[in-house]
């Protein structure tokens, strides 16, 4: 009996140690899994803004080219007067103010009809800036006249009349 009775003692200790275990290895598991919520919970935090943002009354998806030989940023633009504020698509880390003086549209090139063959028929226009080289502007035909904003040129001969 003696040596039944120091079984169910070792029997105990090692349930309890085995419990202990379980216990640690769940703290570890919170340890680790709180921070991958809370990047989990930034992201989609970040989606759903950046969502939000794209849909405001005077949203332009647009191409933007600040510098004559640089490259073409995807993203969404909205005139505040004669700033173009600019934020870039992906991950919203690329944002410009352009203060624009006068603007025009122009034909596209057969390089950049090619480039831009996934826009529903693009329409390019060029801005002059206040303080430094002009930009470049490529969008959809149906977002053209948002996307010239106070430049549209019957905008000017009415205001004139």
């Amino acid at each position: 009996m003696a040596w039944q009775d120091e079984g169910d003692v070792t029997g105990t200790v090692s349930d309890f140690l085995q419990t202990r275990g379980d216990i640690v290895i769940w703290i570890i598991l919170a340890a680790l899994g709180v921070p991958l919520w809370l990047c989990a919970i930034g992201i989609f935090a970040l989606v759903f803004r950046n969502r939000s943002l794209r849909k405001r009354a005077a949203d332009i998806p647009m191409r933007l080219r600040v510098d004559a030989k640089g490259r073409w940023h995807r993203g969404h633009g909205l005139w505040v007067h004669d700033v173009l504020g600019f934020r870039g698509s992906p991950a919203a880390w690329n944002e410009a103010l352009l203060w624009a003086v006068s603007g025009t549209t122009r034909e596209l090139t057969s390089e950049e009809a090619h480039k831009f063959r996934r826009i529903d028929q693009p329409v390019a226009a060029t801005f002059t800036t206040a303080d430094g080289p002009g930009f470049e502007a490529v969008t959809a035909r149906q977002h053209l006249p948002l996307l010239l904003g106070n430049f549209q040129p019957d905008l000017h001969a009415e205001a004139r009349s």
